[in-house]
């Protein structure tokens, strides 16, 4: 289906009356098992998805459903305790409503995360990669349909989807910081079945080193709406065929609240830093 303004208005006005003048400057969506950083928030106003007009109902697992909006490390933010996918029934324009009806609601700056199997040989389940790029192999796009002049122009340009001064704080906070971050581009395919071995070989020739299932709609629609994206991934586990061993969506989670510690660390010192 498609949104009309109206339908993005109404979603806004609506948590407008909830927040008592509270506008949020960076917006920020979590990724599978990556929720718990919601929970860090000071002063938090907690809106569920299925309150919201138009907004859909997160269904995947280590997906808590929700608008959070409050304070961190100085900065005013509202976060997306989970997110929804292509692979739950829902085509584009429902999982990227949100990021419009935040922006509505003043969010200059999107960081969006994942977590996302490991395509680079060279690198390791636990990692944190910084998105540079992405590949999106699915045929459709959020931007299909009418175009919403309001939001942005009928064919943007993608040659900077990923903010170069984002990217080089997150550099300078995880060096500071004595992490490991990789950088590098994402492939988005839609689930919900893993990939296959073949898939993660084209992958790889075609220039990824990350495979997941969600992040790239929402940064299509994003920066179609002037937004900055900085982008970081958990790699979770090695890809299809590199291990011979089946994926699960437990090791998934269970790698999640392994490397939570620095993966809040990374994101909680870009916000403290992000005026510097």
């Amino acid at each position: 289906m498609s949104f009309t303004y109206a339908d993005y208005t109404a979603s806004a006005d609506y948590l407008k009356s909830r927040l008592d003048g509270f506008v949020p400057r960076v917006a920020m969506v979590l990724g599978s098992g990556l929720g718990y950083l919601a929970e860090q928030v000071e002063n938090p106003i907690s809106v569920p998805f299925f309150a919201i007009p138009h907004f859909r109902r997160s269904t995947a697992p280590g997906h808590a459903g929700r608008l959070v909006f409050g304070t961190m490390e100085g900065q005013k933010v509202v976060i997306m305790q989970g997110r929804f996918h292509h692979y739950e029934g829902y085509d584009f324009a429902d999982v990227t409503f949100p990021i419009r009806v935040m922006r509505l609601l003043g969010a200059e700056l999107l960081v969006v995360t994942n977590a996302a199997g490991c395509v680079n040989r060279d690198w390791q389940a636990g990692n944190l990669m910084l998105i540079e790029d992405h590949i999106k192999l699915a045929l459709d796009s959020p931007l299909c349909g009418p175009n919403l002049p309001e939001f942005g122009p009928r064919f943007p340009d993608s040659s900077y989807n990923y903010s170069a001064q984002l990217r080089g704080l997150a550099r300078r906070c995880a060096g500071e910081l004595g992490l490991t971050l990789r950088e590098g581009v994402y492939l988005y395919m839609s689930g919900p079945q893993y990939e296959t071995p073949a898939e993660i070989r084209a992958a790889r020739i075609l220039g990824a080193d990350a495979v997941g299932m969600s992040t790239v709609p929402e940064v299509i629609i994003a920066r179609h709406c002037g937004m900055e994206v900085l982008g970081i991934t958990l790699l979770t586990n090695m890809a299809a065929g590199i291990l011979d061993q089946p994926l699960t969506e437990e090791e998934v989670l269970e790698a999640a609240e392994a490397g939570k510690e620095g993966f809040s660390a990374l994101l909680r010192a870009c916000l403290r830093n992000l005026d510097e």
